[in-house]
């Protein structure tokens, strides 16, 4: 959690800076202007990667917990079916107050 709220914070800063590069690089022109527009864009990739990064590692926690779900009803099935038939039930009465 912690991890996902620096990321949010780090996007933000980086999304902050590109915009006011690409302001800067409206106003300006010539050579100054390139020179704004490719600090925008590198600040961008960096964004860019840093959402990459965080969704690779989403996914292989996510990998992670499917094998270990699959490992626990593989080796309990019948705890398995019980606690499916319990949610079930709980979202079926959640279901029936609505």
């Amino acid at each position: 959690m912690e991890t996902k709220d620096k990321l949010f914070s780090d996007m933000k800063i980086v999304l902050a800076d590109a915009e006011d590069l690409l302001k800067a690089a409206a106003s300006t022109s010539g050579e100054r202007a390139a020179e704004l527009r490719e600090k925008a864009l590198i600040s961008l990739r960096r964004a860019k990667e840093a959402v990459q990064d965080a969704q690779a590692a989403v996914v292989e926690k996510s990998k992670a917990a499917a094998r270990a779900t699959d490992d626990y009803v593989h080796d309990h099935p019948w705890r398995a079916v019980g606690i499916a038939a319990a949610v079930g039930f709980l979202v079926g009465l959640m279901m029936n107050r609505r």
